[in-house]
């Protein structure tokens, strides 16, 4: 016996092509024109939550109204979707006999027919429900945009570059009382603002505007009675041995509020960094890449200590505008 006499033999199975009569092609819902009506009326409703959600967004409104409209929205958008793949789309199984890798040009201009005829059924009888889903999803992808257009705010510009100090303006503390020379001793330590961000008003004590507080805040440290150089070129920003840094701290911004006497450094309370007050602020120790900036102080002619001239470069942490 020959070797082709001992393969087994093998019957040639065509390729089976669905019909619309096939029972697998068939809606699973007894009434699908029924269905059909009901997930058109939950996509409208979620286009119209949806909608409802970028209206709420863009005027401000509550919050309760913010996370209803929207989660409303998401639900019917997929309650719809998945009632029409549950109740009318083809739900199989699909069974194919096992064939013949290799097909006849007819079985494979078949194949062809029937993935298109498959794959197109679906659309042409439910071209509403394609519109109103796609309606949906594109109202959606619009109200995403919003944070883009609204929440992020303005350009910054340069208004990340500078404070509001300007040459003259005198230190004043909380209460809005100027420091003068006498208002620290050696050893002392004070958070001021420039006078012009303080309201005297019909208060009993004058109050810091909330505009340029934060940018503005500066740490005063008297470390002697005399004339005081941090660096080479500073030779007249320390009179009476007061020096000014940025209470902004270089690495992420926190507020550098202590400061260790005997040390004589200030450190930031949220990532440790330490900054040395005599050599300019220089980190010692900790995350911040930078020195504190530096504000070159002056006695004005009533005695009010002032600045010299603004910040000379950015206060606070880099960004990628900085130079």
């Amino acid at each position: 016996m020959s070797d082709t006499d001992r393969q087994p033999s093998r019957t040639r199975v065509p390729m089976p092509v669905a019909a619309m009569s096939d029972p697998h092609m068939g809606d699973a819902a007894r009434h699908p024109a029924r269905v059909e009506k009901l997930i058109v009326l939950v996509f409208v409703l979620a286009i119209v939550f949806i909608a409802l959600f970028g209206a709420a967004y863009w005027q401000n409104w509550s919050d309760w109204i913010l996370g209803g409209t929207i989660g409303a929205g998401l639900l019917l958008l997929g309650f719809g979707l998945t009632a029409w793949g549950k109740y009318l789309m083809p739900q199989g199984p699909f069974v194919e006999d096992r064939h013949p890798l290799a097909s006849t040009p007819e079985e494979r201009d078949a194949m062809s027919a029937a993935l298109v005829e498959r794959s197109a059924v679906v659309v042409k009888r439910r071209k509403m429900l394609g519109g109103l889903f796609a309606t949906g999803a594109g109202i959606f992808g619009i109200v995403a945009i919003f944070p883009l257009l609204r929440s992020l705010g303005p350009v910054p510009g340069t208004s990340l570059d500078v404070t509001g100090w300007r040459r003259g303006m005198v230190l004043v503390d909380s209460d809005g009382r100027p420091v003068t020379r006498d208002t620290l001793v050696p050893g002392g330590i004070m958070t001021v603002y420039p006078r012009d961000t303080v309201i005297v008003n019909a208060g009993p004590q004058p109050l810091i505007t909330d505009q340029g507080q934060a940018i503005d805040q500066t740490v005063l440290i008297r470390i002697s009675d005399q004339d005081y150089t941090t660096q080479p070129g500073r030779e007249t920003w320390g009179p009476a041995g007061y020096i000014a840094y940025s209470k902004l701290c270089t690495h992420l911004g926190c507020p550098v509020g202590l400061y260790e006497q005997l040390l004589e450094l200030l450190v930031c309370p949220c990532h440790q960094s330490m900054f040395n007050v005599r050599n300019g602020a220089v980190p010692e120790f900790g995350p911040a890449p930078r020195p504190l900036p530096q504000l070159a102080l002056m006695f004005n002619q009533d005695g009010h200590l002032a600045a010299q001239a603004p910040y000379d470069q950015p206060v606070g942490p880099g960004f990628w505008e900085r130079s």
